[in-house]
């Protein structure tokens, strides 16, 4: 998706698209669909014991990452980037694990809103700060990755806490059928809830809109700044998810961020079909993406391959993909 700035009403205002234009608009997001099937099928191949419980434990595996990639593709879609996302996820799990802790199920439930609300704070930090002091925003992220992960080891020095049963319950095992894992059913559900409401308002169409051109956006009337701060705030709701996932799928907080965790939600976001330069993409392709590079890790497992040559996997993957996005990019702007 590609929105400028002059166009956000007559955008509002357009007829139901055919499905024809559903699939257009969606194309690289269905190739991507195609290409996991086929991933899936030559997992079989390789493990013949590959089965529904695999596909839970794969949904489990890349639940956190999954969050990951939703909040970085949300800020670069408003042309930002956030290199800070890893220690926002450190840091909403050890307050969730340690608040969680020998506590009951009410309690729980309450911890997991307030963490929400952290998330969103460190988020509209992040963007406030881009937007007062005008300092590019992957130097700022850096540098409240620091100031996050520092808040995260002073909650919880060492990996500790727990996660209330009913929130490990909630992301484990199937729902209804073997092959339906409940955590991608509550990945799909809490981001279509949150992202597809805003994504078709006016303020969805502004983050499009300054990530694609940002100059036209101001001249048409759109708050840059605070639409902005929005985007990086909707993003650090999706980190703070990404952080209870964490802690549901592994039981304890830990203090320490994964680097990997930010390094792959970009590599997600390319891989998904989102512009770096900002306001082309979504957030499906991206969900697709992280399960398309965690599949691909495994596969080499399966295959004898040393885990670490996984990540060298993905880096040509995302140049592969780069390379192909640039020269598709210069076929379209000489035609």
């Amino acid at each position: 998706m590609s929105v400028t700035a002059g166009s956000l009403d007559g955008l509002r205002a357009r007829p139901r698209e055919t499905l024809a234009d559903i699939v257009r608009r969606n194309g690289w997001s269905l190739g991507l669909v195609v290409f996991l099937g086929l991933l899936l099928i030559l997992t079989k191949i390789i493990q013949p014991n590959y089965s529904f419980v695999s596909i839970q434990f794969l949904a489990v595996a890349v639940l956190p990452l999954a969050f990951a990639a939703v909040a970085q593709a949300i800020i670069v879609i408003g042309g930002g980037i956030d290199l800070s996302i890893a220690s926002m996820m450190a840091l909403t799990s050890v307050v969730s694990a340690t608040l969680m802790k020998g506590q009951s199920a009410e309690v729980g439930v309450a911890v997991v809103i307030g963490v929400l609300i952290l998330g969103l704070f460190l988020g509209a930090i992040n963007g406030t700060l881009v937007v007062l002091t005008r300092v590019p925003d992957i130097i700022v992220t850096l540098a409240t990755f620091f100031v996050w992960s520092g808040f995260a080891l002073l909650v919880l020095p060492t990996p500790g806490g727990s996660a209330s049963p009913w929130l490990r319950e909630l992301v484990t095992g199937p729902l209804l059928l073997p092959f339906i894992p409940k955590s991608a059913v509550v990945l799909l559900v809490l981001v279509s809830l949150i992202w597809i409401p805003i994504a078709r308002s006016r303020t969805g169409l502004s983050i499009y809109a300054i990530g694609s051109r940002k100059l036209a956006a101001f001249r048409s009337g759109v708050p840059v700044g605070r639409t902005k701060i929005i985007s990086y705030t909707i993003g650090g709701l999706f980190a703070a998810l990404g952080g209870l996932a964490l802690t549901a799928t592994t039981s304890i907080g830990s203090p320490v961020p994964e680097p990997t965790y930010t390094l792959i939600s970009i590599a997600a976001i390319v891989l998904g079909g989102v512009s770096l330069a900002g306001g082309v993409g979504g957030v499906l392709g991206p969900i697709i993406a992280v399960v398309v590079l965690q599949l691909i890790r495994t596969d080499m497992t399966f295959l004898g391959f040393d885990p670490n040559l996984g990540l060298v996997a993905q880096g040509f993957i995302l140049i592969g993909v780069l390379v192909m996005g640039n020269w598709i990019q210069i076929r379209r702007s000489r035609t």
